[in-house]
């Protein structure tokens, strides 16, 4: 049975650099090989929830600018799988959740740069799904819980994203992390690793610095879309921990 995972999927420079991350990210990837990938990604955004039925191999979206020539020469082929996508479209039907098709979208850069560091030959089909950032977070556990029992049948679901996602707040040469910031993502991590759905739920109330680690949703609500979907037979952990630029989170949790 296959848990599920919250990535932080990082900047697009992190698809060529070499870090404690990266490496991270290649170890991550030897632990599991799943038949398939469902993947919610913060770079996807619709008014209703978007499955993608593309078969592959699936282009590589260069969603970002002003980076250096090599990142748009790199691509990430991965397949994708009609026939997963419609057991995903089939689950969210059985519960009440509308959906719409997407028959060509290929993998943004939150899912295919750290998907390059976790399974390099890009073989794993992959099905990416959009999210709905400003419903409610009670509501995103529940879109997620709609898929709850995908990690019993060897689909690996990933909500990318990041925690503390504030370019306001970002200190571009800091090495050590804000107080706030590290705040924020403890409180986080300690209500998944002790299952507090409820608190998850009123996060935007109840932990420390919310609206300045999370002053727009589309970067944590992959949390709480992977959380609901996780099964609940292990205990959820935390993967990795730290941060970038001063307030950038990288925390990583299994669930």
């Amino acid at each position: 049975m296959l848990p599920s995972l919250f990535i932080c999927h990082g900047s697009p420079m992190m698809a060529v650099e070499q870090s404690a991350y990266t490496a991270f990210l290649k170890q991550t990837g030897k632990r599991w090989k799943p038949r398939a990938i469902v993947l919610f990604s913060a770079h996807w955004e619709t008014r209703v929830a978007t499955v993608s039925f593309a078969a592959g191999p699936l282009p590589t979206i260069y969603d970002f600018g002003g980076f250096p020539d090599e990142l748009y020469r790199l691509t990430y082929p991965a397949p994708g799988s009609p026939d997963v996508a419609a057991e995903v479209e089939a689950r969210f039907a059985r519960h009440g959740i509308e959906t719409r098709r997407d028959a060509s979208r290929g993998l943004d850069h939150g899912a295919w740069v750290f998907l390059r560091h976790m399974y390099p030959d890009a073989d794993i089909p992959v099905v990416t799904i959009s999210v709905q950032p400003f419903l409610p977070a009670a509501r995103q556990l529940a879109i997620g819980e709609a898929l709850r029992g995908l990690g019993e049948e060897d689909i690996l679901v990933i909500g990318s994203g990041t925690t503390v996602h504030n370019f306001g707040e970002i200190k571009w040469k800091q090495e050590h992390a804000e107080p706030w910031a590290v705040e924020f993502d403890a409180w986080i991590a300690d209500k998944v690793t002790n299952r507090d759905a409820e608190a998850l739920a009123d996060y935007e109330r109840l932990a420390p610095h919310a609206l300045r680690a999370v002053p727009r949703p589309e970067h944590f609500v992959p949390l709480l879309l992977a959380y609901g979907s996780a099964s609940g037979k292990t205990a959820p952990r935390v993967l990795f921990e730290g941060f970038q630029m001063g307030t950038f989170s990288l925390l990583c949790l299994e669930m």
